[in-house]
């Protein structure tokens, strides 16, 4: 059995202390077998922020990968937004988009975020098809026998949570993922936990969303998802701070 941490949107920037503690202790606790982080973890983009971040996610101890959040691109400075938008990444760029094996399962990163849209809203969702072609050669290339599970930032379609991500060619990837036998996708985004399971074509897909550990609450209080892995079957626990 594989276990995971899901955790997203910790907007290191706008942290919740209490939060990251509260969840480093769990992982120190516990030891999953791997941390996964659905983008957004910065506010601003800053050299500040991302240092905090990395020795956040060093000090947890475990195995790490990391989806880049559309806060996790220069905010203030559009020509590092252009040019160099991964310039600030620093230690952390070795955990950013790494694809993992554990345990029987396979993690592979999608990118969700772009650098300029044709809308006005740039924090919303976008699958390009270099994006999802990437995703589906590094899926293709893991082990047969795995579970398959996708990570990126927002999610494909909506969750049914107050925030929203409107992902501009995430019905189009979905339906391609549940093709290539991924099973699971992981996104965050929306600063709510979601859990999905939506019917494409032949397969089922489940859609999970975390929530967040950051000052930037909604519906639920910090929390992060525990998914647990079997076989082909798949558990998951939304763990809530109290």
């Amino acid at each position: 059995m594989a276990t995971l941490f899901h955790v997203s949107d910790i907007h290191f920037g706008a942290e919740d202390p209490a939060a990251i503690t509260w969840f480093a202790s769990i992982v120190h606790a516990e030891q999953p077998d791997a941390v996964v982080v659905t983008g957004d973890l910065t506010m601003r983009a800053r050299h500040t922020e991302f240092a905090a971040a990395t020795a956040w996610l060093e000090g947890l101890g475990r195995p790490v990968t990391v989806e880049v959040g559309n806060h996790d691109l220069p905010y203030f400075n559009p020509f590092a937004r252009f040019l160099q938008p991964y310039a600030r990444y620093g230690r952390l760029e070795r955990m950013v988009e790494r694809p993992l094996e554990i345990a029987g399962v396979a993690i592979v990163p999608l990118r969700t975020t772009a650098r300029f849209q044709w809308r006005l809203n740039w924090s919303k969702g976008h699958v390009s098809d270099g994006e999802l072609r990437l995703t589906l050669q590094q899926m293709a290339a893991a082990s047969a026998d795995r579970f398959a599970i996708v990570a990126g930032h927002h999610p494909l379609i909506e969750g049914g949570t107050r925030g929203t991500a409107h992902t501009r060619g995430g019905a189009d990837a979905l339906a391609r993922l549940a093709a290539a036998g991924v099973r699971a996708v992981l996104s965050g985004h929306v600063h709510d936990p979601f859990d999905r399971a939506v019917d494409v074509g032949r397969e089922t897909i489940r859609l999970i969303g975390a929530g967040t550990l950051s000052q930037r609450v909604r519906s639920t209080p910090p929390s992060f998802n525990e998914l647990r892995i079997e076989g082909a079957a798949l558990a998951v626990t939304v763990r809530e701070m109290r």
